[in-house]
């Protein structure tokens, strides 16, 4: 790869040029009708041609060499092995331009600003400084509370954390748990076993782990045990050692479910509690044992709270607008009720 610059002493527009060494990676490197070159135009606000195993960078010095730092920094990554998506060059955009002072920038090298989970399908890496703080957290702390709205990667990457533990035998098994709360729909009587009956409410969490392992062996796990899935509300009386316990839509747990669920953490195990406490599905009134747990906890040792907000949303660009405009319309009310207090108290 080469990249070089027009005049490195002009602080007006920059122009540069990259070339890659293989023209199959360089198309995959730019994406489907350069859908990836498209991206980081427009979070960058550059201009990016390519022309076969070429592409040229124009814009202001500073937001072309963040372009060139992603570009070479997801290069590095298809020359391992890897393969890209839309959401890692989204990624990779959000950590160069974390990073401040990119011009030392150097993808050949190992070292990363943002963690990662090794897993023996595919690495995990954080897309966002706080994705980087929940791996972080992850690896740090017995229990840790991921916080925020839909679409941070709050269960994807606690489900991802769970895996590498059982990969590397640090663990006995996974247990996945969710308050069998309905948001909303009624959804009946339910046939089958315990897992049939609870499997609707668990599918975000089965998803993630088709994602991050073999099928084969995700089947093999659940019979054997060492993938346990179980209501909240089965937990009561036991004591779980031993293992990766994740409880997912916490929002929806009351508080004294809450407190039931964390004291069942036994020896040598890591417990992971994830969920949005704006939405939750309890009866008016019923105070959120997420909510109340994450405020009683927050600073005990062994314990780390990650907050996600809009701007972190991974899932698609428009759910982060979607996040944010509900966030705006919740703080619009506040704003009103406050004022409705202040009026009757005068």
């Amino acid at each position: 790869m080469t990249a070089p610059w027009a005049s490195l002493e002009d602080e007006g527009p920059a122009h540069v040029v990259l070339a890659f060494d293989d023209n199959r990676l360089a198309t995959l490197l730019f994406g489907h009708y350069g859908r990836n070159l498209a991206l980081i135009e427009r979070k960058l606000g550059v201009k990016a041609d390519s022309r076969g195993n070429h592409v040229t960078l124009e814009g202001a010095r500073d937001a072309c060499e963040q372009a060139r730092a992603v570009l070479e920094h997801l290069y590095d990554a298809l020359r391992k092995g890897r393969e890209i998506a839309q959401g890692d060059v989204d990624g990779a955009i959000r950590e160069v331009t974390s990073q401040g002072s990119l011009f030392d920038f150097d993808p050949s090298e190992d070292r990363q600003s943002f963690d990662e989970i090794q897993l023996r399908r595919r690495p995990v890496r954080a897309r966002t400084p706080a994705q980087d703080a929940y791996i972080r957290a992850l690896k740090r702390h017995t229990l840790v509370f991921g916080t925020g709205p839909a679409g941070t990667g709050k269960t994807w990457l606690a489900v991802a954390y769970a895996v590498h533990l059982l990969e590397r035998r640090m663990v006995d098994r996974i247990i996945l748990s969710r308050p069998a709360v309905e948001a909303g729909e009624r959804l009946g009587f339910l046939p089958g076993d315990m897992k049939d009956k609870v499997d609707p409410y668990l599918r975000p969490i089965y998803d993630a782990l088709y994602d991050l392992m073999d099928r084969p062996f995700v089947e093999r796990a659940i019979q054997s045990g060492e993938i346990e899935i179980a209501p909240l509300a089965f937990m009561r009386g036991r004591t779980l050692s031993n293992a990766a316990v994740i409880l997912d839509e916490a929002q929806n747990a009351t508080s004294m479910q809450m407190k039931m669920f964390l004291t069942r953490l036994g020896e040598n195990s890591h417990m992971i509690v994830t969920g949005d406490a704006s939405q939750t599905d309890l009866p008016a009134g019923q105070v959120s044992g997420l909510s109340e747990a994450v405020r009683l906890l927050e600073g005990i040792e062994g314990v780390g709270v990650c907050h996600f907000k809009a701007e972190d949303v991974v899932r698609h660009e428009m759910v982060g607008r979607i996040v944010a405009a509900y966030e705006k319309l919740d703080a619009a009310k506040l704003e009103a009720a406050v004022a409705r207090t202040s009026r009757t108290g005068a």
